[in-house]
C-alpha cells in the first residue's frame, strides 16, 4: 500500500522543499470530505500506479486509508518528471464521474486496405458508483474497413454505468491514407 504524509504548510516554499527531497505533491478530495494536502515519494507512487490492476487503489495518509482514483496529473514540460497529482476518493455507494481508458484490440481490415487506424478518444467520461466502475472499455476493431468507425453507442456498458459523451462521437475508426 502506498503511504504518504500530510503537508502542514501548503505554501510555495514548503512544496518546493518537499519536491527537492523527492516528494510528489498531491491533493486528495471527495464529495462531502475535507481536502487532504498530501505528499508521496515520487518513485513509490510511480511503482504503485504501475502495479495496480484496476483504476481504484489504496493510499494511507495521516493514519487513514483511502481508496482513490487518479483524476489528473502535471508533468514537467522539459524533463517529463511527475510534479503534481490529484486523487479523488472513491466512496462506496456515491455516484461520481470518472475517466475510463479505452483499449483497442484486433487488427482492422481497413489497415490492410491502405487505411489508417485513428483512435480519437483514449478515455471516456462515465458516471457511476465505484463498485460498478469498469477498469477499461475494450473495443474490437477487427471488422472495421476504410471509412468505418466505432461510436460511443457501440460500446457495451456495464449495468449502473452511464457514458457522459454524446452517442454520435467516434471513439476509433479507419480513415483512408493520404
Amino acid at each position: 500500500m502506498l503511504e504518504g504524509i500530510v503537508r502542514e504548510s501548503i505554501g510555495h516554499k514548503a512544496a518546493k522543499a518537499l519536491k527537492r527531497d523527492g516528494y510528489l505533491i498531491a491533493n486528495i478530495y471527495g464529495k462531502g470530505l475535507e481536502n487532504i494536502n498530501a505528499a508521496f515519494k515520487v518513485n513509490d507512487f510511480i511503482k504503485e500506479v504501475r502495479k495496480k490492476t484496476g483504476l481504484i487503489f489504496d493510499v494511507k495518509v495521516g493514519g487513514k486509508t483511502h481508496s482513490v482514483v487518479v483524476v489528473d496529473y502535471q508533468k514537467d514540460p522539459v524533463t517529463s518528471d511527475l510534479k503534481h497529482v490529484d486523487l479523488k476518493v472513491a466512496q462506496k455507494g456515491v455516484v461520481s464521474k470518472f475517466m475510463v481508458p479505452v483499449k483497442v484490440s484486433g487488427s482492422a481490415v481497413g489497415v490492410k486496405n491502405k487505411g489508417v487506424l485513428i483512435q480519437s478518444k483514449r478515455r471516456l467520461k462515465v458516471k457511476c458508483a465505484p463498485e460498478n466502475l469498469p477498469n477499461f472499455f475494450e473495443l474490437d476493431v477487427s471488422k472495421l474497413d476504410v471509412g468505418d468507425a466505432l461510436m460511443v453507442r457501440d460500446i457495451a456498458v456495464p449495468q449502473g454505468v452511464s457514458i457522459l459523451e454524446a452517442d454520435r462521437v467516434a471513439v476509433v475508426g479507419v480513415e483512408k491514407a493520404r
